[in-house]
């Protein structure tokens, strides 16, 4: 089960720690005065982003993934759901030895957390839990937020720079130094995998379907034909089938659209113009 504190957790709650407080009581009170209009306005937006980056954190952290029920198993009967992964060779239905049980669509085991997950993304060690079928929600928003998080402080610490003030140049300047070796490679790194996960939400795609579908790709090229990622509806389908049906939601931790996670939509059922997983 993840969610558990690990060193990379800790890593990651000292650096939310260390930024928020010397956003705030260095960026933001060299460059403005805390007590001033512009200082208070600065100091309540940068704790809404702080915030909401925390929330969806540990949401993200202890929630559940999505665990495969004991009692699944496929229907191969099922027309309103004619799609089944099947292994990579023998044809037959994907089964994990280790879990004793069958794969539903889109599931694969994690040898850290020695499980099924459903619609499996990655492990993720900064969050010492899978992301997937029940955490992807939260995990895209937290990124977002600690995306924008990083560069407002960014903002800030450059801002602040230039007021000319005796404070500014003698006892903060280590306070400087470490948060520009923190926000410039963070603003970076997320600005790079935020990108990487809206692409993968265009398509409907996990990270492991991305890399399967190159294989898949590459196999149906040699045979002639032309590889179509099953899971891919639409842009506008995807993006609600993975951030929700209401558009004002899509940046808030509110994921009860999700369903199950046994069974999802493809290109070929026949009622694929529904907007709802099931």
């Amino acid at each position: 089960m993840g969610g558990k504190v690990s060193p990379h957790v800790i890593v990651v709650s000292l650096a939310i720690v260390y930024i928020y407080f010397s956003t705030i009581l260095v960026f933001v009170n060299l460059w403005f005065g805390l007590r001033s209009s512009p200082g208070i306005i600065n100091t309540l937006v940068f704790t809404f982003l702080a915030v909401m980056s925390i929330s969806n954190y540990l949401l993200a952290m202890f929630t559940d993934p999505g665990s495969v029920p004991p009692s699944f198993a496929p229907d191969i009967e099922d027309s309103d759901h004619p799609i089944h992964e099947i292994k990579r060779k023998g044809g037959d239905l994907r089964y994990c030895k280790k879990c004793c049980l069958y794969k539903p669509p889109r599931s694969h085991h994690c040898r850290i957390c020695k499980r099924c997950v459903l619609r499996m993304d990655h492990h993720c060690v900064w969050m010492n839990n899978c992301v997937g079928h029940a955490n992807y929600k939260v995990f895209f928003v937290f990124v977002v937020y600690a995306l924008l998080s990083c560069i407002y402080s960014l903002i800030l610490l450059l801002g602040s720079l230039t007021v000319d003030t005796p404070q500014s140049e003698g006892s903060y300047r280590s306070v400087y130094i470490i948060s520009g070796l923190l926000l410039i490679p963070l603003s970076m790194a997320l600005g790079v995998f935020l990108g990487w996960h809206i692409y993968l939400t265009l398509q409907n795609k996990t990270t492991i379907e991305y890399y399967e579908g190159v294989r898949a790709m590459l196999v149906a090229e040699q045979g002639g034909n032309v590889y179509s990622h099953p899971y891919d509806l639409g842009v506008y389908e995807n993006l609600i089938t993975v951030l929700g049906p209401n558009i004002l939601c899509w940046i808030c931790p509110v994921s009860s659209y999700i369903g199950s996670g046994l069974r999802y939509r493809t290109a070929y059922d026949p009622h694929a113009t529904k907007t709802t997983t099931s």
